[in-house]
């Protein structure tokens, strides 16, 4: 597994030198000059732990709580007060963790971030679904929250039993939806459960559109080394056959595909949180994307609250990226939309994308991978379940080493992948 990623890796950069995280950082941090910047929130608590789930998280007390929240805020206006004005920003997305047990306080970090960024293009935030209630949505609502994520992961009984999830009132769910109205509300499922079928898969998503969502996640089960979940990995032949007919499926029903794995029943239902050329993030285990520099904040809540009391960033790790290790990211993460417009890599790095990877795109349309439409890159069913396969080699070689090796220590000295 490690050993194709590597060789892709050194392929794709055109070099052996692997990709090398250091505990350093910038205390400035260069977005000022940034275009599609984008901003995470991080928010760790959660009621239950998911033994499914590989994103950093602690159990919610509500001391603890405002504590962080206390914190996240300091390191907002640390960040933000670097650049003179108010930034021009696309988004900005709650994730964690369960925003929503912040409900209260959410407007609070809105306002901090409102002083140092002119936010462009709507809010997001993710709940969990015992928090879809009037009162929680409107609070999200009157902070100025746009589109909302809930984590379902499946309707279905022996599902939430497998993932260890509780019973979902879908009645209330959906009446709560009705009263509190989004520009997005997005349903987030796990395909490729063990024994899961097209007819179980397709159940799950018909009845999120009905119950009031106009955009839907199915992201693939990726069984992390360092979660407790029992379940095991869908074989990659039953994965493809899976993904490609519930996306037909969709397809041939008019809703649009926005990415890898989602679907919206309306043109402008939108939520990802992934697709940005820059970013920054606040709160622990944040990543911040600049054009030369990627940076991850501590897992570790404690020692992320006493770097920022101390008026220093919570950085724990930093790659400083060689011009072909930044285009290899750029055009992972942009190809995860299921298009790649040459324009804008040749925007961003000044050299058309052609020149640097011609044939590599010579021989994905070759396979059957992308094709090309009116100058711009698409890909084919095919192509987009190869891209998740290769997704999840990535993330089980490089994603569960880094987060594996963070949740145990605060500030690593270095991790190279």
């Amino acid at each position: 597994m490690g050993f194709i990623t590597s060789l892709t890796r050194m392929w794709l950069t055109r070099t052996a030198k692997p990709f090398t995280f250091k505990n350093e950082y910038d205390q400035m941090l260069p977005f000022a000059e940034c275009e599609s910047l984008g901003l995470y929130v991080h928010i760790p608590f959660c009621k239950r732990i998911c033994n499914f789930c590989p994103y950093c998280k602690v159990l919610y007390s509500a001391e603890s709580c405002d504590r962080y929240i206390d914190h996240l805020i300091r390191e907002i206006h640390i960040v933000g007060s670097q650049h003179k004005g108010r930034k021009k920003v696309t988004s900005l997305y709650f994730g964690g963790g369960t925003p929503a047990l912040a409900a209260e306080r959410i407007k609070e970090i809105i306002d901090a971030l409102n002083e140092h960024f002119i936010i462009t293009e709507g809010i997001g935030l993710e709940l969990h679904p015992d928090n879809v209630n009037v009162k929680v949505l409107r609070q999200l609502k009157d902070a100025g929250v746009t589109k909302i994520s809930i984590g379902i992961q499946s309707f279905c009984d022996k599902y939430r039993k497998i993932l260890g999830r509780r019973d979902i009132d879908t009645e209330e769910m959906k009446a709560a939806l009705s009263a509190v109205p989004f520009e997005t509300v997005s349903m987030d499922f796990i395909f490729a459960l063990p024994g899961q079928t097209y007819d179980d898969l397709r159940s799950d998503i018909d009845q999120a559109f009905s119950s009031g969502a106009n955009h839907v996640a199915i992201y693939p089960f990726i069984d992390f080394t360092f979660t407790e979940s029992p379940v095991g990995a869908m074989p990659k032949r039953e994965k493809r056959e899976l993904m490609d007919a519930i996306t037909q499926y969709y397809l041939d029903r008019g809703y649009s595909r926005g990415s890898i794995w989602t679907f919206s029943s309306e043109q402008n239902a939108g939520y990802s949180s992934m697709t940005r050329e820059n970013f920054i993030g606040f709160g622990c285990s944040a990543a911040s994307l600049f054009k030369e520099q990627f940076k991850i904040n501590t897992f570790d809540v404690d020692s992320y609250c006493e770097r920022i009391r101390s008026g220093s960033l919570a950085t724990s790790l930093t790659i400083r990226f060689t011009k072909r290790q930044r285009m290899v990211y750029w055009l992972f993460w942009t190809a995860y939309s299921t298009r790649v417009d040459p324009n804008d890599f040749q925007r961003f790095f000044g050299v058309p994308l052609e020149e640097m990877y011609g044939f590599e795109l010579w021989a994905a349309k070759r396979l059957g991978f992308i094709k090309e439409h009116d100058g711009i890159y698409e890909m084919t069913l095919k192509g987009a379940f190869y891209y998740h396969y290769y997704e999840n080699y990535y993330t089980l070689s490089y994603i569960d080493k880094m987060w594996g090796i963070m949740r145990k220590e605060a500030f690593p000295e270095q991790i190279v992948l």
